[in-house]
């Protein structure tokens, strides 16, 4: 049985290591939040304390959580001022750590935010550089595992992630003067976000990059609109006039590469 160690076991982790424990793989997981522990143990995950601040440090025995095959980077960069060298701080030190571990095979979830609002079209070989400090930090991240050559590292730009209790009917709901109605929305649903990275392991697809948005991208202002109404809160209030840079995140290599098809093609259908 492949064991595979998830650092992050938030939202998208736990659900991530219930998912790959129903699939016959050791899980072990980690949060830096001590009452967290309990759900993961309850859930079947072996549970450690580990905390990146931005060193390593973590409870007693915490090495073995990077006793695995495959280590699953899932935590985002933290809202502050320094957030790129804190962030580049924090990576540098996990990798650190995992150079000296059985680990060989690493998967980073990161985040459609590197890219700018370049009006068009975007895919993972885009090298305009990002305008959000917290897209700075991923690609500074991206980098350092990427480049790392003690392990291979797939990276994961996931969109905005959505489905269960995170409803986009609620995510800018009663908002006025909002610009930007026209542009596209980069959305994910969870469960393909687990999916996709089983596949990534199933498909020994280390050394790449990929988008993973769905397959869809309903303008914003009709998207959240629809959604408010859906589940009965007000919806937003687009103002009219100036067109605001946008995106729209592609993700053909994965779909190539990897041969997958999104469970949830289509943002406006999911509940």
């Amino acid at each position: 049985m492949k064991t595979v160690s998830i650092l992050g076991c938030g939202w998208l982790g736990l659900p991530l290591g219930e998912y790959l424990l129903q699939k016959g793989y050791v899980v072990k997981g980690s949060t830096r939040t001590p009452g967290a522990l309990a759900a993961m143990e309850a859930a079947g995950i072996e549970p450690y304390y580990i905390s990146l601040d931005p060193g390593l440090t973590g409870g007693d025995g915490c090495e073995r959580f990077f006793e695995s095959e495959v280590l699953v980077i899932n935590f985002p960069p933290e809202r502050r001022e320094d957030i790129v060298r804190f962030h580049t701080e924090q990576i540098k030190s996990l990798v650190s750590r995992v150079e000296k571990s059985p680990v060989k095979n690493v998967i980073f979830v990161s985040s459609t935010s590197v890219y700018p609002e370049l009006g068009r079209e975007v895919f993972e070989d885009e090298t305009a550089p990002p305008e959000k400090a917290s897209g700075k930090a991923l690609v500074a991240a991206e980098r350092l595992l990427l480049e790392n050559g003690a392990f291979r590292t797939a990276v994961l730009r996931f969109g905005g992630l959505i489905g269960y209790d995170r409803k986009p009917g609620r995510f800018i709901s009663g908002r006025r003067g909002l610009t930007g109605g026209d542009s596209p929305v980069n959305l994910v649903h969870r469960d393909d976000c687990i999916l996709i990275i089983e596949r990534i392991m199933e498909k020994d697809a280390y050394g790449e990059i990929f988008n993973a948005c769905a397959d869809l991208h309903p303008k914003r202002k009709d998207y959240y609109t629809a959604r408010a109404l859906e589940i009965g809160v007000p919806p937003p209030v687009f103002e009219d006039g100036g067109k605001p840079g946008f995106k729209t995140v592609k993700s053909d290599k994965l779909k190539t590469l990897l041969g997958y098809e999104f469970k949830y093609p289509d943002p406006s259908l999911i509940d």
